[in-house]
């Protein structure tokens, strides 16, 4: 029995369902200018200083991803960021070089342990052995400096969307393209993994109604002892 069709999607039963719903949260939005200058300016000084001091880490890294897996050192993937533009998205490769072919057959067996929409894998056979550490440390997402100096991305909002997970967004959770995708955002330094997607875009949402400068700065701080503490990593 299909108990409704959401973005051609039929819904089987209320467990599915729940994978879809989101709180329905309409945002008014504008742009704010002056914001968006200064955050423009934080998300450039910021990028700098951390590629220059942590090039030696980021040198370390790569030499280790070498020498613990065959492929290249930067994984390079398509992320699409405010208003659904498409850009060229970082990250340390943390697995093998098949991943991406792996990812459909992974799908196929998940037994419901993934959030929603976003799958997300306990366990994941296609992760190497360092991969696993600067997963669980976060210094995979390092190179999104990258992207923060290019202006693809900024160091707080919400994070970079996948292609497949747009084809099942609802309007409500459209929403949280409105804004450019972030490097950490509020629900990444309130459990992370442990967030259910529907969780993810109710605060997404509520950030993007409620950003500001002071309110940046706030979650970056919050976001440090995340990252120390391993809160929500896998």
């Amino acid at each position: 029995m299909i108990l409704e069709v959401i973005n051609g999607v039929e819904i089987m039963s209320l467990q599915e369902l729940k994978k879809y719903e989101v709180r329905a949260i309409t945002i008014d939005y504008k742009e704010k200018k002056i914001y968006n200058f200064f955050k423009r300016c934080l998300d450039i000084l910021a990028s700098i200083i951390s590629l220059v001091v942590l090039s030696p880490l980021f040198l370390i890294i790569s030499v280790m991803i070498k020498l613990t897996s065959k492929g290249p050192v930067i994984y390079t993937s398509i992320r699409y960021g405010k208003n659904g533009k498409p850009f060229k998205f970082y990250k340390f490769r943390s697995m093998y070089v098949d991943a991406d072919d792996r990812l459909d057959e992974l799908i196929a067996k998940d037994d419901g342990n993934s959030s929603g929409i976003r799958f997300k894998a306990k366990d994941d056979p296609r992760v190497t052995k360092f991969g696993k550490f600067i997963r669980k440390t976060s210094l995979d997402e390092l190179p999104q400096l990258i992207n923060i100096l290019n202006g693809s991305m900024t160091i707080v909002g919400p994070r970079p969307a996948i292609g497949r997970e747009i084809d099942f967004y609802t309007d409500e959770q459209k929403q949280r393209m409105l804004v450019k995708q972030g490097l950490t955002c509020i629900w990444q330094c309130s459990g992370r993994s442990n967030v259910s997607f529907e969780n993810q875009i109710e605060m997404d949402l509520t950030y993007i109604k409620k950003r500001g400068f002071f309110y940046d700065i706030y979650i970056i701080l919050k976001t440090i002892p995340a990252v120390l503490f391993h809160k929500g990593a896998q």
